[in-house]
């Protein structure tokens, strides 16, 4: 495959300015994803920040924009206010070569007004975050009839922050008759749903391997029944995983298992059946949002967990079903990244170690414990906090408001802000560690949607 950007047919003016950008071959993903965004097709590209994703939609929709006509061609979504930015300066530089081309960016936590007046200038290409653009849509200020080509960008992080809803409303002011274009570092089953229902006979493209069994470390641990406790506090001081299931096979021991680990500081909570389902809503908001570290689970708990980015499962037993130990340790090293499955076993369980061999159709070769040196150090904080905000759909409360909120004027960095989630009566926003005490002034003090609200850290 060649990767020059000569070989794609662009523009003259296009290819000229990228020379003078020193872009001379395409990265995976350009390579990949621009020769069928320049035929016309519904694309959706996995890839990274970082793989050049940017100037993959950026060049497509900047060389089909007709300038002598004064509409908006080319919509842009994106997360949060900062890629916003970028991805507007990116256009724009990749655009300079074009004779009057007019790039807007619309986003949350800037004043309205002026915005207003920028549209009533015109653009041809509009950047924005969703709950921005659907207020605009809804004003009337901002009208999309003439749009050809729709861009999701870092579509599972939209959904991760509670767009689908704003996602759904904007797709009602576009034409059916455009092109779109997906990209996302994930496909979880949301994002494929959203392809469904949004695009045309879409070509994927895909420049990170998604799960295989050689993207999951197996490790197994011989162990005395009396120390297996420890066993699980030294693997996870070692390891230090952002997120973690470990799976008992009871109730009463799962209970007993997070009981241990809060003990010694850990950041952990068990999943059972027996939580009410606003206790098990709030448990797995924390946990996807990454402010919880250590889900400790039986497999039935566990049903309809879907986290995409889970660093290690441990299995605090050998499960009696050696089609349960496939299924929980699938649940790591998904969407390209490394994952790790440990598992502890007592001589009583040398009987199901065979048959597990005979399974994976390998031998199995028990690894030493790490040592116990590394109790000496504290146990490790989750990298994110979650907010619980007073109020939800039922108030009429969005995402959009909350991030607005947070990265209003003297607020925090929208990259600082991690899953936005909202209930029928409740809220959960997470975001860094660092930024917490600023972002509950900004919430707890401030105003969202013009009142005052009741925010606490939930942990």
């Amino acid at each position: 495959m060649t990767t020059a950007f000569s070989s794609l047919g662009l523009q003259a003016d296009l290819l000229a300015n990228l020379a003078t950008l020193d872009y001379r071959s395409m990265t995976p993903i350009q390579a990949g994803s621009l020769p069928l965004i320049l035929a016309g097709h519904d694309v959706i590209a996995q890839g990274k920040t970082g793989s050049g994703k940017t100037a993959a939609f950026g060049l497509g929709l900047l060389n089909k924009l007709a300038v002598e006509r004064f509409a908006v061609q080319a919509l842009v979504l994106c997360p949060t206010r900062e890629l916003a930015d970028q991805v507007a300066r990116e256009i724009r530089r990749l655009g300079r070569g074009i004779h009057n081309i007019k790039v807007l960016t619309l986003c949350g936590g800037m004043p309205l007004g002026p915005q207003i007046g920028s549209l009533e200038h015109g653009a041809h290409v509009v950047v924005g975050t969703p709950g921005r653009i659907e207020e605009h849509l809804g004003k009337g200020s901002l009208t999309l009839e003439q749009l050809s080509t729709l861009v999701l960008d870092e579509a599972d992080r939209m959904l991760d922050m509670g767009f689908q809803a704003s996602l759904d409303a904007i797709l009602e002011h576009v034409p059916t008759q455009r092109q779109t274009l997906l990209f996302s570092a994930t496909y979880p089953p949301e994002i494929e749903a959203i392809a469904q229902r949004v695009m045309q006979s879409p070509q994927q493209v895909q420049v990170e391997s998604t799960h295989d069994s050689s993207s999951i470390a197996q490790a197994f641990y011989r162990v005395e029944d009396s120390e297996r406790s420890l066993a699980l506090r030294l693997l996870l001081l070692q390891q230090r995983p952002d997120s973690a299931v470990i799976f008992c096979n009871t109730r009463a021991e799962c209970a007993e298992v997070a009981r241990e680990l809060t003990s010694h500081g850990f950041s952990a909570q068990a999943l059972h059946g027996d939580l009410e389902q606003r206790e098990r809503d709030r448990i797995l908001t924390r946990f996807a949002s990454k402010s919880l570290s250590v889900l400790v689970a039986t497999d039935v708990a566990a049903r309809g967990l879907d986290i995409d980015a889970l660093d290690a499962v441990i299995n605090y037993h050998i499960p009696r079903d050696l089609d349960v130990y496939i299924h929980r340790i699938g649940r790591t090293g998904r969407a390209g990244s490394r994952g790790l499955a440990c598992t502890l076993f007592s001589e009583k369980e040398d009987h199901k170690l065979a048959k597990l061999e005979a399974r994976l159709e390998q031998s199995i070769v028990a690894e030493p414990l790490p040592s116990r040196d590394l109790l000496k150090t504290p146990a490790y904080k989750p990298p994110m906090v979650s907010l619980e905000i007073g109020a939800g759909k039922k108030q009429k409360l969005r995402p959009g408001d909350i991030l607005g909120a947070l990265t209003s004027e003297n607020g925090i960095d929208g990259s600082q802000v991690g899953k936005i989630s909202i209930h029928d009566n409740w809220a959960c926003v997470a975001v860094r560690r660092k930024a917490v005490d600023t972002a509950l002034d900004k919430l707890g003090r401030g105003k969202v949607k013009g009142r005052s609200l009741r925010v606490r850290v939930l942990g």
